[in-house]
């Protein structure tokens, strides 16, 4: 009996340990700035004979830290994570635009790093020189066509992801239901600011909608040849217009706080089903973020928090094999791994199987 209640009280001791462990990592990472933001599911991987018992107890430990979190991060996140200043020099790849350091990463691989950023950078800065001529003074018309844009890559991803399923080549489960999440988010920014009017015009239509489906195939294309390059521009994407919001906000906040909010926002944030809601913020545990909408401004807190939440998962995305579902659970199989397995490839997108046949080659040589 000694020895049963020493073992249990062990487990429980390493669980909770981990459990904080993760919670200092988590506080820790920036906005866009860190290589992996999310949960570290690894130290929860583990299993022994006692793992249903253990798994059991570091469930428990998380929902309470979840809980304690929750009350302190409501404070904090604006002025912290969501920092205007944390985006730019990130999004680039580094303070000057080069690729993050890296000692396992060769010369040909930081020079493919730093070419598909700058191609990514070059296109969202024309894109944005044309919404700014456009409108710049047309707040909704400018959000709308940012939202119809903006669910565009995840369509491509998880259309790509199906080709790969339908192929044989590899199953990414968590990739398709946290960009169908993403994709969700999304749509319900566009369902609002279609409540705003900013579809009036039919012009803003015509174009929103043409400029979506050119995004479409050049994304699809984008992800076939490097998953990486597809995800750093979507990444530079978010970021801009978490800065368009976050700069509209201090513009006309107390205009804002005095219009009511959209029902649909209401709907949206504060329904009963929140899954979905939880699923596309990949670095939080679920249940730990719950908007409160009281007006318009509430409304526009929200969806630019929201944008940088698609920032932190399309930086996190470029590192592959990072990407956890929020709610899969770390003591159950992987869902990538259903029990009839699927012959994987070692290379990801056909930039990078030419870039390893070639070091294959060289090695060979040698």
């Amino acid at each position: 009996m000694a020895i049963s209640t020493s073992a249990m009280s062990f487990g429980t001791s390493v669980s909770s340990y981990f459990c904080l462990r993760a919670s200092s990592f988590e506080k820790s990472s920036v906005l866009c700035n860190s290589q992996n933001p999310f949960r570290f599911n690894s130290l929860f991987s583990i299993r022994k004979s006692d793992g249903s018992s253990r798994c059991s107890v570091s469930r428990k430990s998380c929902r309470v830290r979840a809980t304690l979190l929750q009350e302190n991060e409501e404070e904090v996140i604006v002025k912290k994570s969501f920092a205007p200043e944390s985006f730019p020099g990130n999004v680039r790849g580094g303070s000057n635009g080069e690729p993050p350091d890296d000692s396992s990463s060769n010369g040909l691989e930081k020079w493919v790093i730093k070419l598909e950023q700058s191609v990514n950078i070059l296109l969202t800065d024309s894109v944005i020189k044309i919404l700014d001529t456009l409108y710049h003074d047309r707040n909704y018309a400018r959000f709308f066509v940012l939202e119809t844009i903006a669910r565009v890559p995840y369509f491509a991803f998880i259309s790509v992801l199906h080709m790969y399923e339908s192929f044989g080549w590899w199953r990414r489960a968590d990739y398709m239901k946290v960009h169908f999440a993403e994709s969700w988010n999304e749509m319900h920014h566009l369902l609002i600011m279609e409540e705003l009017g900013g579809n009036a015009w039919w012009f803003d239509r015509f174009l929103a909608q043409h400029i979506a489906i050119f995004y479409y195939f050049m994304t699809v294309l984008m992800y076939a040849l490097s998953p990486r390059m597809a995800y750093h521009f979507s990444e530079c994407v978010e970021s801009h217009a978490y800065e368009t919001y976050d700069k509209f906000i201090k513009d006309q906040g107390e205009e804002l706080k005095n219009l009511p909010a959209p029902k649909i926002a209401v709907d949206y944030y504060t329904g009963g089903d929140l899954y979905l809601f939880d699923e596309f913020q990949t670095s939080r545990e679920p249940n730990t973020r719950r908007p409160k909408i009281d007006n318009l401004y509430d409304v526009f807190m929200n969806i630019r928090d929201d944008e940088a939440e698609h920032c932190k998962t399309m930086k996190a995305c470029q590192t592959h094999g990072s990407l956890r579902s929020p709610h899969t659970n770390p003591c159950d199989e992987s869902e990538d791994d259903p029990g009839c397995p699927v012959p994987q490839v070692d290379c990801i997108g056909i930039v990078d199987c030419i870039k390893k046949s070639v070091t294959d080659t060289q090695v060979s040589k040698r």
